[in-house]
């Protein structure tokens, strides 16, 4: 007798008539046609059921702060964190608990179930560290929640910043993060992508660096951060997040890049909807896009996923936890309009995302934990297509938020009756 079955549903990877069965909060078989009870089954109908969606870069201290302490008017990255230091000093660690948990209601109803969130430690009071510690505990039982120890302003450029950056990490956030562009000289910058990398070689943690998110094709980190996962052996635990500068460098360059990032096993996490809109402010026109070359990047064999980044901070007005949004920008910006390429892009917000953040039991095979979404869509390139309804989403082999399928009713002049579909609607 098993907890849950999931039956007739259509896998990512194309098998169709799958049922799922759970036990214990782990998915106990994989098969066609599985000859079993279980205390609740649910009927795919042979929509596509799917591993939770992970957000592999976020900033959760800031989200749903828009508008405070004002809007940002030029819409460039320089004058985000110019909003973001404004603000700072009225935080309250209650405000950014409240805002969090606001978002994580959010993520779950649109199935996202893993999110890494960067989180300023350049503040004395580490207030931001400390509420985000305490949303970690608190959602835990439904969201995995990975902290990255963000020195926003600068390692070296903001006074204290490394000892607070030490500390965050003692308090418990899980991973080691940096922003050498942001530092006053590139010498700098340099440096504090050695100096951190090796802190996190010291206490066997996972790097993950905003990193050149500019559009200086000089600006070249990415191989300083290479060289040093290679050094000090770091080998498939180091993450590039932006890479931005990479639009703009010269293609003799990236062809030297890219093999030496490939040798470190460089993770890469691209943020569509943030690099679009923050790059290229200075230009005329053509306007560059700004967003790393994710589809070579994936064809040299690298791991990549797509961030959420923002959502409704100084950065970004808009955004909504949906990581289908996001696949669907990344497809439209990279044009990677192929159906393999699309898929690819699923795979950016769910299993190789949960790649790079070491995820354990994450996938849809016998033994993982029994994390699923049920989407209203019958592939993974229709689901990016509709942003598909999360028609179902199971945490440890229990539905934890569900909505109804969309139906739409047309009552057309020169029509006969009421016309009336479903999505995805069949066109056949």
């Amino acid at each position: 007798m098993l907890d849950l079955i999931v039956r007739n549903a259509t896998l990512p990877d194309g098998r169709r008539g799958i049922d799922v069965g759970v036990q214990a909060g782990r998915i106990a078989a994989l098969e066609p046609n599985l000859q079993a009870t279980a205390g609740q089954s649910i009927d795919a109908n042979g929509r596509l059921l799917t591993p939770p969606f992970v957000d592999s870069h976020f900033h959760m201290d800031a989200t749903l702060s828009v508008g405070l302490p004002r809007r940002n008017r030029s819409g460039t990255l320089l004058e985000g964190i110019a909003l973001w230091g404004e603000l700072k000093p009225s935080l309250t660690g209650q405000a950014i608990v409240d805002r969090a948990l606001a978002y994580c209601d959010w993520a779950v109803a649109r199935g996202l179930l893993a999110i890494r969130s960067h989180v300023d430690i350049c503040d004395p009071r580490l207030l931001a560290v400390d509420a985000l510690l305490e949303v970690r505990k608190k959602v835990a039982p439904y969201i995995d929640l990975q902290l990255v120890a963000f020195p926003q302003d600068g390692l070296y450029r903001s006074p204290g910043a490394l000892e607070l950056l030490k500390e965050a990490l003692r308090r418990g956030v899980d991973v080691v993060g940096g922003i050498p562009h942001f530092e006053r000289t590139m010498e700098d910058g340099r440096a504090s992508v050695r100096a951190l990398c090796e802190i996190a070689a010291e206490q066997g943690l996972l790097v993950d660096m905003h990193c050149d998110e500019t559009d200086d094709p000089m600006s070249r980190h990415v191989e300083t951060l290479a060289a040093e996962t290679v050094r000090l052996g770091l080998h498939g635990r180091v993450v590039g997040s932006h890479l931005t500068s990479m639009h703009s460098m010269d293609n003799y360059y990236v062809s030297k890049l890219v093999p030496l990032m490939a040798e470190a096993d460089l993770g890469v996490i691209a943020n569509p909807f943030a690099n679009m809109v923050l790059q290229g402010r200075h230009d005329t026109y053509p306007k560059r896009r700004g967003m790393t070359r994710v589809p070579e990047l994936m064809a040299a064999g690298l791991t990549v996923a797509l961030g959420q980044d923002s959502t409704m901070d100084p950065w970004y007005g808009l955004g909504s936890g949906d990581m289908l949004d996001v696949a669907h920008m990344a497809v439209h910006v990279a044009q990677m309009t192929s159906l393999d390429a699309m898929s690819a892009c699923f795979a950016a917000v769910t299993g190789s995302a949960a790649r790079l953040l070491h995820l354990d039991g994450y996938g849809l095979d016998v033994g993982c934990k029994a994390d699923m979404v049920l989407l209203d869509a019958s592939d993974p390139v229709e689901a990016i297509r509709l942003r598909a309804t999360r028609l179902k989403v199971i945490r440890a082999g229990k539905v934890i938020a569900e909505a109804p399928s969309a139906r739409t009713s047309l009552a057309l002049p020169g029509r006969p009756g009421e016309i009336s579909f479903s999505w995805p609607r069949d066109v056949s």
